[in-house]
């Protein structure tokens, strides 16, 4: 077993683990307990009541955080040329089709978003096995396969991000770093279980929302109470 640190057995004791913290509070005390020397990022951690694999069950979507995430992110455009200059204006980082195609083929994906247009999705679709399991095909349902490229480029660079259920029915997200003020975490992590709850499957019976973690990279999580989040 590692033995603590100052650092860590000081942040340990901030926290008492038998509370449910509210997210103002708990904003403040994740910023208090970091000790990285890099700008960790802040996540969300929700356990759902709910079977993933039933599909009637299924927990998917996409939010707009209010701040943005905090993390440069990188986007690739798979397009027709006649798109090319409406992703670049948009701030997409590369562009292009057959010769991306043709690398990630070869095994980069060095991306975190990938943005496509519908007449283009056969060639796309054959990256499946490669993109599936990363997380970056493109998806019509979190806007990324679309006509309007330039829009989708911008939303993704502005905090735009795309959630979904695991297998053992947790949703995880990074919603921000610890360099944010504690009033930008609690905002935009207050949009993204919001956002969730709105997402509630008919299918689903008794408590939704298990419970809620708000940690930092390397740091011990903070249980939220659910209810003063959905209030």
């Amino acid at each position: 077993m590692s033995k603590l640190t100052k650092n860590r057995k000081l942040a340990l004791e901030k926290l008492d683990k038998d509370q449910l913290y509210n997210l103002v509070d708990a904003a403040g005390l994740v910023k208090e307990m970091t000790t990285t020397k890099f700008d960790a990022s802040i996540d969300v951690d929700v356990r759902l009541g709910v079977d993933p694999r039933k599909a009637n069950q299924m927990v998917r979507g996409v939010v707009t955080l209010p701040h943005g995430t905090g993390k440069e992110i990188k986007v690739l455009v798979l397009c027709t040329p006649e798109k090319e200059e409406e992703a670049k204006e948009a701030g997409a980082d590369y562009v292009g089709l057959d010769d991306y195609i043709e690398k990630i083929q070869g095994g980069w994906t060095d991306i975190d978003v990938i943005v496509t247009m519908p007449p283009v999705m056969a060639k796309v679709g054959k990256l499946g096995r490669i993109l599936g399991p990363r997380g970056l095909m493109p998806n019509p349902k979190s806007g990324t396969v679309t006509m309007e490229i330039g829009k989708a480029v911008k939303d993704v660079k502005m905090g735009k991000i795309d959630f979904k259920v695991d297998k053992y029915g947790i949703v995880h997200t990074s919603i921000g770093k610890v360099s944010f003020t504690a009033e930008k975490i609690v905002e935009n992590a207050r949009e993204f279980i919001q956002t969730i709850i709105k997402l509630k499957p008919t299918a689903a019976k008794g408590t939704y929302i298990k419970s809620i973690y708000l940690s930092s990279t390397m740091s011990p999580g903070i249980k939220l109470d659910p209810k003063a989040i959905e209030e």
